[in-house]
């Protein structure tokens, strides 16, 4: 079942002003706390009136270290929602989407919303079945697929995700 049609809040949200080569960039100098595998960065965004902070963890496939994803979990600017935005890397297959499977179970499938010259980004809002999936498992594997028939599978280390979750200001 794609993510689309389970969770109908899919949508793409700008990253407030923070793209993917800025929380990289600034991740080194700007982690404010730690949380399991997870790390809280922060920055403040040209043209920002204040700082804004995200949930972080890059990764790279076991098997092929040429794959790899960084997972950020932000409050988006008007703080009514959380979203999660994956950044896959250039050469993933955009109709398949990212898939993501949480502890054995398939959850769905995201739809990559835009590409830009570090990847292509996947969003999701966090919410309802979904966030209570993450909050409770162990590890989260996204799926990008470089052919229709070939999928590679990149975990991400869920431990500290709900305690750095309820933390993001």
């Amino acid at each position: 079942m794609h993510l689309l049609k389970k969770f109908p809040a899919l949508l793409a949200v700008s990253l407030l002003g923070i793209s993917m080569a800025n929380v990289e960039v600034h991740a080194q100098g700007a982690v404010r706390s730690t949380h399991g595998a997870w790390s809280m960065v922060c920055d403040t965004p040209p043209g920002a009136s204040s700082e804004q902070c995200a949930l972080m963890q890059n990764v790279v496939a076991q098997d092929r270290a040429e794959v790899g994803l960084s997972v950020v979990v932000l409050r988006t600017a008007d703080g009514e929602s959380e979203i999660m935005r994956v950044l896959a890397p250039l050469g993933v297959l955009l109709p398949n989407g990212l898939g993501l499977n949480v502890d054995g179970k398939d959850i769905g499938r995201a739809y990559f919303v835009r590409c830009f010259q570090d990847g292509c980004y996947a969003e999701v809002i966090l919410k309802g079945e979904l966030l209570e999936t993450l909050q409770k498992g162990e590890t989260a594997t996204f799926i990008v697929f470089q052919t229709p028939e070939e999928g590679i599978g990149i975990p991400v280390d869920l431990d500290g995700f709900s305690d750095g979750y309820s933390k993001i200001p």
